[in-house]
């Protein structure tokens, strides 16, 4: 029961919502109808209110048609006749639509024809027109399409001339039509795209010429070099000759090349391919690399149309800047020979070209042009040759360039240009050729003589004694008959200078080869380097050993005998040089070797230091020297050290044997002189203040040995006491004061037999002075001795006089 009330309640709350919404929707607005609508879906009762609201629209028919019937029955009336018309209205409008549908199918086909017809009278009638047209303007198309064929084919001199034909013969015809004013346009733009087509390919060709100098000059220069072995081998004919007929075969090539590449040619501009070929096939001309056809129809292009010189003033313009670049040496070109083969290519590949379109154009490039061009060239290569080659130490890399400019010059001698600043630039590089020469030379001489024993050469069989012979020039018939072993005078360092100066010479010859030079130039050339070689190269390197501190006397012996033998093998060296020079020393201004004068000095040199060597030698010895001056014992024999001086001595100069013989006697006298003196300032030295008479007697023992040596010939070849004579001075001085001999002396000084005569007065009284001191210290109570007062008086009496003697002298 309470379920069936509650569900009463809720219908009539429901019924009561539906009827509120109704309510709305008739009062409301349209455009707000739709919250009201939207609540009555949110609900679940909607069916319900559809039947409501279905029941609520009948109500206002019903009210509606009550309210029509009332009021408009003669409208309802009219409505009702309207729509039995609209009935009778239909079928009307569906007859008339089905004889329409029968009447077009009959007459589909008709209409059909009809405009078929039509368009093919309108056809006929336009193809009829066209066709008249056409042939008016079909050559015109014509000759455009093959305009632009020629030029897509780069013709573009043929297309030059379509282009003419088609501005003055075909395009007036037409000139109504738009696309021949296009064209009449488009002509002056053509004759542009042509030049300009043209020009492009020009330069194409500018800057493949430019990458490609060095192989067209490598090329180039091969070819020359194969005409200079084959002039040198199998013509024998003068090289200039020769070369301007080879020149004249390469122009035959060129003249071939001009009627391939005549402006009707259409080749691609640029280098040819061109395999290296191997160095024993026959090098192609430079010239065969090369297409040149892109120049020559340039040219033509621009001379037909009015604009020659434009291009002449280009083409001369570019190749001036690439001249420049070309002659710009890179800054290492001096380390390597590659470096100027590839600098000395690209010169000789720019002029290779220059010169071929000097010949094979007219007035493109002129003499003048070419002229200026090789002026600039030539000056600018000077002076990069001049630079680089200065840092050139080697000189096989000098010698190898020198070889690579002669054949750069022969070979743009051929093509005309003139070379003779070349040849003189080389003269200046042989000059640098020789200074590196002598460096190389030097440090030759150099490890020669530091390697050398300085010992006479050993032979123990004839084959070696032969050998010796033919590498040094030594003839001695006493040595021949000798016995093996045996040895020769000179040491090892003789043979091997003698073979080096042959050495230096034949290189000094390689690089006066090709040089255009006479004979007697290069003569002349060989004996100035080799005097340089001589006078100072070699004579530096023997003064430095003979200089050296640790040089002994062996060894300076050895060097005089040494340069004795080269001395006297100056003579072969000039006739080496006559025989591959073919020029007689007597020959007017032929220079003459200074190789005597080298050995002379380095000689003369030697003897010196030899001189120099005994004199400190003997010093040391001196050294040893320790006299008791005081002393009143006498040992009977020589000091020791004095003794072994001498047998210093006698061993010294017994090696001397093979010295010239004055050599040997100078040395020996000076070394006897210095002896002397040394042992006078021994005697006379200011820290020696007191000395006895047996002092002096040990010293005259001393000084008996020296003279003993002097009388025993130690070197041959001094006449009688000759050598003796050294000691005179010592020997004098000791007789007049152990003999004590004054009365004689101060009677007979300044006599000219004075027995006497080499004691000077002073050297005199100062060895009397240190007498006098010492008899009157050492003696305490000698002045109560008479013999010793007598004698004290005696000697300040003899010094009176000596005083005396020197002021009357002096004065």
């Amino acid at each position: 029961m309470e379920r069936s009330k509650m569900a009463e309640a809720e219908s009539l709350e429901t019924a009561a919502e539906h009827e509120r919404i109704l309510r709305e929707i008739e009062s409301t607005d349209t455009a707000c109808i739709g919250p009201t609508l939207r609540s009555v879906y949110d609900g679940e009762e909607h069916g319900r209110f559809m039947e409501k609201l279905e029941t609520r629209i009948r109500n206002h028919d019903r009210e509606i048609e009550k309210m029509c019937n009332f009021h408009y029955q003669g409208f309802v009336d009219s409505i009702t006749e309207l729509l039995k018309v609209r009935g009778e209205a239909q079928k009307l409008k569906n007859q008339v639509t089905d004889t329409n549908r029968k009447l077009q199918h009959e007459g589909k086909e008709l209409v059909i024809a009809m405009e078929e017809l039509k368009q093919c009278r309108l056809q006929q009638r336009n193809i009829s027109a066209t066709v008249d047209k056409l042939m008016l303007c079909l050559p015109v198309l014509e000759m455009y399409s093959k305009l632009r064929d020629q030029m897509k084919t780069k013709r573009h001199y043929p297309a030059l001339k379509t282009l003419e034909h088609l501005e003055h013969t075909y395009l007036p015809q037409v000139s109504h039509y738009r696309f021949c004013k296009v064209m009449v346009d488009n002509i002056p733009k053509l004759r542009e795209e042509i030049k300009d087509v043209s020009m492009s390919d020009l330069k194409d060709f500018l800057e493949s010429i430019r990458k490609h100098s060095d192989k067209i000059g490598e090329t180039a220069m091969k070819q020359a070099q194969q005409q200079r072995n084959l002039d040198n081998i199998v013509l024998q004919q003068p090289r200039i000759g020769s070369k301007r007929k080879s020149k004249k075969d390469a122009y035959t090539i060129f003249d071939t090349e001009m009627e391939s590449t005549s402006p009707k040619s259409e080749q691609d501009s640029g280098i040819l391919d061109v395999e290296d070929e191997e160095d024993d096939e026959e090098v192609p001309g430079a010239q065969d690399l090369v297409d040149f056809s892109p120049v020559y129809r340039c040219l033509h292009i621009y001379s037909v149309l009015g604009a020659r010189e434009t291009f002449e003033n280009y083409y001369r313009k570019q190749r001036r800047k690439q001249a420049r670049l070309v002659l710009q040496p890179p800054s290492n070109m001096h380390e390597t020979l590659d470096g100027y083969r590839k600098y000395f290519n690209q010169i000789v590949g720019f002029f290779v070209v220059e010169d071929h379109i000097l010949h094979t154009t007219q007035g493109l490039v002129n003499r003048a042009y070419i002229d200026e061009l090789w002026e600039m060239a030539l000056s600018k290569t000077i002076a990069a040759l001049r630079t680089h080659s200065s840092y050139c130490s080697d000189p096989n890399l000098v010698l190898d360039l020198k070889n690579l400019i002669v054949l750069f010059a022969d070979t743009l001698q051929v093509y005309g240009f003139p070379v003779n600043q070349l040849f003189d630039m080389l003269l200046e590089i042989r000059d640098q050729y020789s200074e590196t020469l002598l460096k190389k030379w030097a440090g030759i001489f150099r490890n020669i003589l530091d390697s050398d024993n300085y010992s006479p050469i050993p032979v123990t069989s004839e084959e070696m004694y032969k050998k010796v012979v033919g590498q040094f020039p030594f003839q001695d018939t006493e040595l021949e008959k000798q016995l093996f072993p045996k040895k020769f005078p000179f040491s090892e360092f003789v043979p091997k200078v003698y073979n080096q100066i042959k050495e230096f010479i034949y290189a000094c010859l390689k690089f006066s080869e090709d040089l255009h030079l006479s004979s007697t130039e290069v003569d002349d050339m060989i004996r100035k380097s080799t005097n340089l070689l001589l006078t100072r190269t070699l004579s530096n390197s023997l003064q430095n050993v003979i200089k050296r501190k640790n040089i002994g006397l062996t060894e300076l012996v050895q060097i005089i005998i040494n340069t004795t033998h080269l001395e006297k093998s100056c003579k072969y060296l000039e006739e080496f040089i006559t025989n591959i020079t073919n020029v007689l020393p007597e020959t007017v201004h032929t220079t003459k070797l200074y190789g005597t004068t080298t050995f002379k000095d380095a000689r003369h040199a030697a003897e010196e230091e030899i001189y120099t060597n005994l004199n400190q030698k003997i010093d040391q010895f001196l050294q040893l020297a320790d006299y008791d001056w005081m002393t009143g014992d006498l040992d009977n024999k020589a000091s020791d050290y004095l003794v072994d001086l001498i047998a210093f001595l006698r061993s010294t100069f017994a090696v001397f044997t093979h010295l010239p013989g004055k050599v040997a006697q100078t040395a020996c006298m000076s070394a006897c002189k210095h002896l002397a003196t040394s042992l006078m300032q021994l005697l006379l030295e200011a820290e020696v203040r007191q000395l006895t008479l047996g002092a002096l007697q040990q010293f005259n023992l001393d000084v008996r040995e020296c003279e003993q040596f002097a009388r025993s010939g130690p070197v041959p070849g001094f006449q009688e006491d000759t050598l003796q004579l050294a000691f005179i001075d010592l020997r004098q001085l000791l007789d007049l004061f152990i003999q004590w001999d004054w009365s004689t002396y101060l009677a007979d000084y300044g006599q000219p037999n004075c027995k006497y005569l080499r004691v000077n007065p002073v050297t005199a009284l100062a060895l009397l002075e240190k007498m006098k001191d010492t008899s009157r210290k050492n003696n305490m109570f000698a002045q109560f001795r008479k013999n010793e007062r007598d004698k004290q008086k005696l000697i300040d009496t003899v010094a009176k006089q000596l005083r005396g003697l020197i002021s009357s002298h002096h004065s």
